[in-house]
């Protein structure tokens, strides 16, 4: 796939997909203006999604605009108690007074505040600022910008489209709260990850995702792995980060797992990678609201194996953390 190097609009003004957008890049290049509701055909999707992991945490922040609902998720897992908190409301036919998910390129601010949930993302000051705040959650976290990110257009046709930039390695520090207990975050076994998705979709796609982040040997390394969803498109979300540069791979890959067995591996396998998920939690989500379906099992734990880099230099991913997932939605 052919790398952009010059900003670019993911689509025309009547809704199709720039064919000069079929590309991937290592910065935010793609202007992802797309038509919502019924000029679109109420297929656009837009949201912003912060993972966070921590030795003591994993935490989920979501802003999603469907056309025809909103929803915002907080999600936490306490590692040594077992806890799990979901808070995730959801509203249809929502006003974009409820919700504000900006079709430009970064800096941006994105936001949602409604069923007693508000979350802000904010660009600044080398990074993005993350606040949420609910009656049993609150974060203040900022992620630190630094290095390359992937970002790439996923064509199923020329009405079908979607957008995605992900940032696997991002350093992270702040404090999360949960029922009244404060924990700090950061150092180098904290990291976050954000999704930011743009784009018009079919009705019905099923997924995998996988990232991971850590200092192995003494690279740092950030991880992107995705598949299914993009099969017969020439598009992969595939890349390896080291030491701040971005390592793009064609291809699909193939995934092994057993959902009837929550403690099972992940594995991951193609011809740059092959590389374990043992995870220590299994989060398991499901939606079904009138037109919306959905469901994902998340498995959080603890990456082993190796990847190359095109150069044929092999890295060893033992002891970074990180997650992989299976989602199957109707939207």
């Amino acid at each position: 796939m052919e790398e952009l190097t010059a900003p670019v609009d993911l689509g025309t003004p009547g809704g199709l997909l720039n064919p000069a957008a079929v590309a991937f890049s290592r910065t935010p290049l793609h202007r992802p203006v797309v038509p919502s509701g019924a000029r679109g055909g109420w297929r656009t999707k837009r949201w912003e999604y912060w993972g966070i992991l921590t030795p003591e945490l994993a935490v989920g922040l979501t802003i999603a605009h469907l056309d025809y609902a909103a929803t915002l998720q907080l999600y936490v897992f306490e590692r040594s108690t077992g806890k799990e908190i979901r808070v995730d409301p959801l509203k249809l036919l929502p006003s974009y007074a409820d919700i504000s998910l900006p079709d430009t390129l970064p800096p941006l601010t994105a936001f949602g505040s409604f069923g007693g949930s508000s979350l802000r993302f904010h660009d600044a000051d080398g990074g993005t600022r993350l606040t949420a705040s609910s009656p049993r959650v609150s974060a203040d976290l900022f992620a630190e910008a630094d290095g390359d990110v992937l970002g790439v257009v996923v064509p199923w046709s020329g009405r079908r489209y979607q957008y995605t930039l992900k940032d696997v390695a991002r350093r992270v520090s702040g404090t999360v709260t949960v029922d009244g207990r404060e924990y700090s975050v950061g150092g180098e076994d904290s990291f976050a990850v954000l999704d930011r998705g743009r784009g018009r979709w079919p009705y019905s796609r099923r997924w995998n995702w996988g990232a991971g982040a850590g200092t192995v040997d003494g690279v740092r390394l950030g991880l992107q792995v995705g598949g299914k969803w993009t099969a017969g498109t020439p598009a992969t979300e595939n890349a390896l980060i080291v030491d701040g540069r971005l390592h793009h791979y064609d291809g699909e890959l193939e995934f092994q797992y057993d959902l009837a067995d929550p403690a099972s591996a992940w594995r991951v396998r193609g011809e740059w990678i092959d590389a374990v998920l043992t995870p220590f939690h299994r989060r398991v989500a499901a939606t079904n609201a009138v037109v919306i379906s959905a469901r994902t099992w998340q498995a959080f734990g603890t990456w082993t194996g190796t990847a190359r880099t095109p150069d044929g230099t092999e890295y060893a991913l033992d002891g970074m953390g990180g997650w992989i997932e299976e989602a199957r939605n109707r939207w």
